[in-house]
Parts: structure tokens; C-alpha cells; sequence
């Protein structure tokens, strides 16, 4: 599926307000309502809308603290590479596994009530997981800007 400018305009707005009804959408991108809602079933079909939800304040949730952990492991092989995501991906305290290039191999954003919460999950879980080497942490102060959106016609 090749993307034109409506349907990038389409996904600009959703991914501003998922709960915008269609009729608004079709409005705002200048086309009627039944075609505007093909093509948002079609951008879903061909993956590029992946799913809709509400964006939750976790402190306020009682997730008051984030860490980022840097992981090391001993082997890169791929099949090591999937078995430790298939790992991370059934612990809950994870929000987010991206594996890098160069020294670290993942980094985890994790969440966690509290410090002692973070800790018994970094000792009980994370350290002693099979493969990996080693393990740097470090605690969020603050965040200052969290976009968990794709910057549609911004140069900068």
C-alpha cells in the first residue's frame, strides 16, 4: 500500500485523537465519511495503525518511579538475541525492550511502584536471567518530554 497525503494526514490525526470519530476525521482531511473509513480500515489491514489506546499517567497509577536498564549479554547469537525478548516480554514491570548497536545490547524501560519494588524485580528477575553478562541502571528524575508519536511534516 503506498501512503498519500490523506492517508498520512489520516494517520497524523488519529494518532493525535484515537477516540475521533469518523465523521470528524473525514471532515478534517476533506473527504466523506465512507471513504475516510475505508481507508483507516485499510491502514489498519496493511499494519500501519497497529492498535488504539488511552495514554495513562502511570505515578498517578502508582508507578512512581522508571529506570532505564542497560543489558549486556554474554552471547549475540540470534537465538540467544529472541530468547532473552521472548523473556522480556513476560515481565510486566518492562514497558519497553529495544536491542542496540555497540556495547549494550538491550535497554529496558522499566516501571516499578518503588525503589525496593525495582530492586527486588533487578535481583529476582533481570541479574540472575540466563545470558546475561551484565546489567547498568539508571533512575528517571523527571521526564521533560514523552512523544509516543511519529513527527508527520516536522523537520526538527
Amino acid at each position: 500500500m503506498k501512503l498519500d497525503a490523506t492517508d498520512l494526514k489520516i494517520l497524523d490525526l488519529l494518532q493525535s485523537n484515537g477516540r475521533i470519530t469518523n465523521v470528524e476525521l473525514s471532515r478534517r482531511v476533506g473527504i466523506s465519511a465512507p471513504p475516510c473509513l475505508r481507508r483507516v480500515r485499510a491502514l489498519e489491514e496493511n499494519g500501519y495503525i497497529v492498535g488504539y489506546h488511552a495514554r495513562l499517567d502511570h505515578a498517578e497509577l502508582g508507578y512512581g518511579l522508571t529506570v532505564f536498564a542497560m543489558v549486556g549479554l554474554h552471547s549475540q547469537a540470534e537465538a540467544d538475541l529472541v530468547a532473552f525478548e521472548t523473556l522480556v516480554a513476560g515481565w510486566p514491570l518492562v514497558r519497553e525492550c529495544h536491542m542496540l548497536n555497540g556495547e549494550i545490547d538491550f535497554m529496558l524501560k522499566i516501571v516499578a511502584h518503588d525503589l525496593n519494588a525495582f530492586q527486588s524485580f533487578l535481583t529476582s528477575a533481570l541479574t540472575p536471567a540466563p545470558n546475561v553478562a551484565s546489567v547498568k541502571t539508571a533512575l528517571t528524575i523527571r521526564s521533560s518530554k514523552v512523544l509516543p508519536i511519529v513527527p508527520f511534516d516536522h523537520t526538527s
